[in-house]
């Protein structure tokens, strides 16, 4: 029992962890002995238990918070430094900004000023919010189909970006590489309606990235400047369905505020942690907190009518379906993300010189309580780097063998605080 306990707590929380059938072997390289040996047999689980990692809060609360933090931590470390990112990236000119989806008819909503078109004032989280005023005069093709090209719009525009940032300094494309780079991290975010727009952190470096100063010309206003024409001309073709041909293109709405002492969301500061803060709170959030839509694929369609989600998301599902049957669009697999309103892309993406990775957060994390378990069980020293004469090598083979927990495993859980610890393997 104590092991089990021990083995559950490694989970940090996770409620769905991945069950793994197999066996690890520690074998030292210069005399060949068996250092230890492990068989999922010899868990108190039967089975090696590892974190589900799933960035959704409706799936996992707990490995979406550990993905909320580590997604504040890598959007911190590009606009203040640390986690290997040098701090003179403060210094750099940056602006938060944010990309919406045109119109696809209108909705009910709450403006700044007056009433929505229906004539009433809508309290804060009704539920008709971001639902057309006419459904059927509603263009829900499009709604789908922007949806399943938003990220090559945002691919689009991030080429044009360069272009228009090297035009701004007078310089050609090719020049510009050798003065400049653009660095962003963005995150996409589902609106009350069911279409994607993106938060985006964009940065003006130097050549090599956060480690070198940006030349003289690099401003925040010319990078806004740059953003807004880049936002215009990026455009993407779509298909042409039934007479109508499709071209996708970011809404006119969009917002770019210099990230430095100014109004934020209603009086806020836009500091390093306020937009930190604002993308990591949208990283763990999929269509389904927005609109109400359904958190995982269906395999038929007449699954809906044993759902209960908004008419309004049925409609959307129902279009993506359609669509997807249709097979001049079959590269943009409507029916297997249905469920995400035709978006497939992924929901958080940086450049590589922006700042630190999810993958390095994670192994420094692992790296962190490894040696804290170390201390727990009373090792007198931990080397920090392996000897060339003392190394080890890890022999293990592990094959998917179910996820979730059962019955008693989850009573146990349940009595436990959970905790930071990824080890699952100590039994």
């Amino acid at each position: 029992m104590p092991g089990l306990m021990r083995q559950l707590r490694g989970l940090g929380g996770c409620t769905t962890p991945i069950r793994l059938d197999g066996h690890r072997t520690d074998v030292h390289t210069t005399t060949g002995e068996i250092l230890h040996h492990l068989t999922a047999s010899d868990l108190p689980a039967g089975n090696l238990l590892v974190r589900c990692n799933n960035r959704r809060t409706t799936r996992c609360p707990a490995c979406a918070e550990t993905y909320r933090r580590d997604t504040y931590q890598l959007i911190t470390a590009g606009l203040r430094g640390g986690k290997g990112t040098p701090e003179r990236v403060a210094t750099h000119p940056r602006v938060f900004a944010t990309f919406t989806a045109p119109s696809f008819g209108p909705v009910h909503n709450r403006p700044a000023k007056g009433r929505c078109r229906c004539g009433t004032t809508h309290p804060a989280g009704a539920p008709e919010l971001g639902t057309p005023l006419d459904p059927e005069r509603y263009d829900y093709e499009a709604a789908v189909l922007w949806n399943a090209h938003a990220s090559k719009i945002w691919a689009r525009f991030s080429i044009y970006l360069r272009r228009e940032v090297a035009k701004r300094a007078g310089l050609s494309q090719r020049a510009f590489k050798e003065h400049a780079r653009v660095s962003f991290a963005k995150v996409a975010e589902y609106q009350r309606r069911g279409a994607i727009h993106f938060h985006a952190v964009i940065r003006l470096d130097g050549p090599d990235g956060g480690d070198t100063p940006p030349p003289a010309w690099a401003t925040a206003e010319l990078l806004t400047d740059a953003i807004r024409a880049a936002a215009t001309a990026a455009d993407v073709p779509g298909p042409v369905i039934d007479g109508r041909a499709h071209t996708f293109a970011f809404g006119t709405q969009l917002d770019i505020r210099p990230i430095r002492s100014a109004d934020f969301d209603g009086g806020t500061e836009l500091t390093e942690r306020a937009v930190a803060a604002y993308i990591a709170k949208y990283a763990t959030k999929g269509a389904e907190t927005a609109t109400g839509t359904l958190d995982r694929p269906i395999k038929f369609l007449a699954e809906l009518g044993r759902k209960s989600i908004p008419e309004h998301a049925r409609r959307l599902i129902r279009t993506a379906w359609t669509l997807g049957a249709r097979k001049d669009l079959e590269d943009l697999r409507l029916r297997a993300w249905a469920h995400m309103l035709g978006f497939r892309g992924h929901f958080s993406t940086k450049t590589r010189r922006y700042s630190t990775t999810l993958g390095a957060l994670r192994t420094a994390r692992a790296e962190w309580q490894r040696l804290q378990a170390a201390i727990a069980r009373g090792d007198q020293a931990v080397p920090a780097e392996p000897q060339d004469d003392d190394t080890t090598l890890v022999l293990a083979h592990w094959a998917f063998a179910g996820t979730g927990l059962t019955r008693g495993e989850e009573w146990l859980a349940a009595s436990l605080t959970p905790d930071t610890t990824e080890g699952a393997l100590t039994p």
